[in-house]
């Protein structure tokens, strides 16, 4: 076993050859192999240890740097940088050289360095906090989870408390530190031993050096005294208010005196007037000029075929009449009192409705408070059994603790012989690596032979079409227009004949054009004789429309209208009396129900959502009514808004069938 002086050299040495390693411009077995050749001045089992630990620091790099760098993220915030490969080091060896090592000679290692810092690091890394979680996460981005689970993390939870005693020791140690610094003594002076001078007498002071004290200066009296200021504001408020007074006084007194008229004035303004003529009012005409409203002709044509369908519609009507068809009047007046009874039914359904659902609310309510009062029962029962279940969880804990340490001493024995297979390993992977490395330099010269030739052959094929480019070819080439271009095509024209082809063409697009504009100018001359023959008869529709709605207005005044509501449903008083009962029982049931006062305060705000919830749907509820009302109500009014317009134009009564109907 290395002495204790010898351990921090040695983690030293590790540490300055990991500052050295450059991934990069490096390679993983050239730096072992040199870092060999610089330790052979230690003995065997050191330069082992090292060469071991520079291996797996440099293999393992990717994990330890996840630890390392969320230490100095959190915990280790005011660490040197320079320092880090320090804790790498150290990581490396609680993680997969702890068990080969043991805790003894770990120990030494961790207290031949600096306490602090081994302490804070100590106690980031063996935590279970963060062993359970992202550091078990993390490496499994590296690793397969169940062996990192397996090898990695449990291993270090069962050597946690032991780590943590060290922990312990290096806390108490930084305590004991801290404690004797505040505790160094302080040197105390002493004093010299000097002679002792014999005491003076004290002269008597002669009467005239007396001192004599200088006289006060009286306190003035304007500290007793208020200032001038304020007197002058006081009287400056005084004249203010008088002023405001006054002014009150008057404005109350002239209230009217713009109102009245001196005699002088009154007479002259007589006279006045009745030099003057008299005004007289004109009447206004009842009946207001048809202005005419000028439409375009998609409004003219609209209208018009409204009016054709509205005419064919009463010719059928009459035919139908005259083939012996009967009146449908009857049958309209019938299917308007069923709506109104069907509309009746479904105003009373929602009203049960509402009903029924404020009813289960109170039937809720009712059984949320018995579910609270068996709550309480079944609570009781769980922490009794709460209770046993913790009992039997520390019997079990203790005996799992039990064989764990059995196992942990079963995994030590079976640990002895993997240096062993390591150095086999390394011998292993060095050959391989030396094949690998002269098949590499064959086929990098295979690939050099190959670029030379394809070289070759692009600077011939380069020499060949500058040859081609160097020899001078025909300019000028003579064109003639009555010529094919001998293509071997169908057709293929000359210039002279595409040329007379596109006359011939441009004079039939001419002819066409006319011809097309010449049928454009009939059309549109047809068009605007069917726009008058449809204005005239738009305008006899709508005199004969407003005819109509005039007369149907006079038929609606004679009618009396009644809006009284039916009386209500033997369901609906039924639904109502059962809530009333609900609501007492649940007022008095709420009485006897003794909750905790912090589920009291949760308890009224549900009701009030709740209660809030039910008042919006009786607003929907009043509302779809409502709307169910207007629609039944909607032709009713559509039929009065024009009574209301022929009323105003001034028409006559007249009414067309269909349109009573």
């Amino acid at each position: 076993m290395v002495k204790m002086v010898r351990h921090r050299e040695l983690i030293a040495v590790i540490v300055q050859q990991l500052d050295k390693f450059n991934p990069e411009n490096q390679n993983v077995e050239d730096f072992l192999n040199e870092s060999a050749v610089m330790l052979q001045t230690l003995k065997m089992t050191e330069e082992k240890f090292v060469l071991d630990t520079l291996a797996g620091c440099t293999e393992y790099k990717s994990l330890l740097d996840v630890v390392v760098n969320a230490f100095y993220a959190e915990d280790g915030r005011y660490c040197l940088i320079p320092e880090r490969n320090l804790y790498i080091v150290i990581c490396y060896l609680a993680t997969f050289q702890l068990e080969e090592l043991g805790l003894q000679h770990f120990s030494r290692i961790v207290k031949s360095l600096d306490t602090a810092k081994m302490q804070k690091f100590l106690r980031f890394f063996f935590n279970k906090l963060h062993l359970n979680t992202w550091i078990k996460d993390e490496w499994s981005h590296f690793y397969d989870s169940l062996y990192v689970k397996e090898n990695l993390i449990d291993p270090l939870l069962r050597w946690q408390p032991k780590v943590q005693q060290l922990i312990e020791q290096l806390t108490n140690k930084l305590n004991i530190c801290a404690t004797t610094v505040k505790t160094s003594k302080v040197t105390q002076p002493k004093e010299f031993n000097l002679t002792v001078p014999k005491p003076r007498a004290i002269p008597l002071p002669l009467p005239t050096h007396l001192p004599v004290l200088e006289k006060r200066r009286p306190v003035p009296p304007s500290t007793y005294k208020p200032p001038k200021e304020i007197k002058q504001l006081e009287e400056i408020k005084d004249k203010n208010f008088q002023k405001a007074s006054d002014l009150l006084l008057k404005a109350n007194t002239d209230r009217f005196r713009c109102a009245t008229m001196k005699p002088e004035k009154r007479e002259s303004t007589h006279d006045s007037m009745k030099s003057k003529p008299s005004f007289r009012a004109q009447k206004i005409q009842s009946k207001i000029d048809n202005i005419p409203i000028k439409l375009n002709t998609a409004a003219i044509l609209r209208e018009g075929a409204l009016y054709q369908r509205k005419m064919e519609d009463e010719l059928k009507r009459i035919e139908n009449l005259e083939q012996g068809f009967g009146d449908p009047s009857e049958f309209l007046e019938w299917q308007k009192q069923m709506r109104g009874k069907d509309l009746e039914e479904q105003l009373a359904e929602i009203e049960c409705r509402r009903l029924q659902g404020k009813l289960s609310h109170e039937e809720a309510v009712l059984a949320r408070q018995n579910v609270i009062q068996e709550n309480k029962k079944k609570a009781d029962l769980l922490r009794e059994e709460k209770a046993e279940l913790m009992h039997q969880q520390a019997e079990k804990h203790l005996q799992e603790q039990k064989e764990m340490k059995e196992l942990a001493e079963q995994v030590m024995e079976g640990h002895k012989n993997v240096k062993q297979v390591k150095t086999k390993l390394q011998e292993y992977k060095q050959q391989i690596a030396q094949q690998v490395s002269e098949e590499s330099g064959e086929l990098l010269r295979q690939a050099l032979k190959e670029e030379e030739e394809k070289a070759k052959k692009r600077y011939e094929l380069i020499q060949q079409i500058r040859a081609l480019e160097s020899i001078p070819g025909i300019r000028h080439k003579f064109v003639d227009l009555t010529e094919t271009g001998g293509h071997g095509l169908f057709c293929e024209m000359s210039i002279v004949e595409l040329r007379e082809r596109l006359a011939l063409l441009k004079e039939a697009q001419k002819a066409a054009e006319e011809e097309k504009r010449d049928q454009i100018i009939h059309e549109k001359q047809a068009k605007e004789q069917l726009i008058l023959e449809k204005l005239d008869q738009i305008s006899q529709f709508r005199a004969e429309l407003g005819r109509a709605a005039a007369l149907k207005q006079e038929e609606k005044k004679r009618k009396s209208q009644s809006g009284e509501r039916p009386m209500k449903d033997e369901r609906i008083l039924n639904l109502q009396r059962k809530i009333v009962e609900k609501k007492m029982e649940r007022k008095k049931q709420a009485g006897l129900l003794k909750i905790i006062p912090q589920k009291t305060s949760i308890m009224p705000s549900k009701d009030s959502s709740q209660g809030n919830h039910w008042r919006e749907l009786e607003e929907i509820r009043e509302r779809q009514f409502k709307l169910l009302q207007h629609g039944f109500m909607a032709r009713e009014a559509a039929q009065k808004r024009a009574a209301c317009v022929a009323a105003r134009i001034g028409t006559t009564t007249y009414i067309l069938r269909s349109d009573i109907q």
